[in-house]
């Protein structure tokens, strides 16, 4: 009886966890962009394709989520927390971070532009690992991977712009 009434919560705080850890990692990107945004990124020349700021808020809220709900979809498919697709999801997730540090709180996006170009291949294996386990959380990561290349354009771009 207890068994049974304890088992369906299981599921539920996987999935806060997956939400929670993505949720962490936007927040610490958050704070180490608006160390610069404000300042000393308005001095950059930027391509005529830079959306304006306040898109960038929205679209990450959305892809951070989408990726906890990936990342809990493979957990449950799984039925472990450390495996091979779920360790490639936390190193991405370092790499996401690491490019917030280094673009905006570093205020160095030549070492961005590097480490974007290694999150690019750890969300592209990630995605590769993820559809064996689970085709709908491989796919949830198909508009992060998108939204990072185009942000990979974007630091190259302002590379060399500036």
């Amino acid at each position: 009886m207890i068994m049974q009434s304890s088992a369906p919560r299981r599921p539920v705080v996987g999935l806060l966890i997956a939400l929670v850890a993505c949720f962490a990692v936007a927040a610490l990107g958050g704070w180490a962009t608006s160390t610069s945004v404000g300042t000393w990124y308005t001095t950059l020349n930027k391509p005529s394709f830079n959306p304006p700021n306040w898109v960038f808020g929205p679209v990450w809220s959305v892809l951070y989520a989408m990726m906890g709900l990936a990342a809990w979809r493979v957990w449950l498919a799984d039925g472990r927390l450390f495996s091979a697709a779920l360790g490639i999801f936390a190193v991405q997730l370092l790499l996401n971070l690491a490019w917030s540090v280094l673009f905006f709180g570093l205020r160095a996006p030549a070492a961005a532009l590097a480490d974007i170009v290694l999150l690019i291949a750890a969300v592209a294996l990630t995605i590769r690992l993820f559809a064996p386990r689970d085709r709908i959380a491989a796919w949830l990561l198909a508009p992060y991977l998108a939204w990072i290349t185009f942000a990979a354009t974007l630091n190259l771009a302002i590379v060399m712009l500036n």
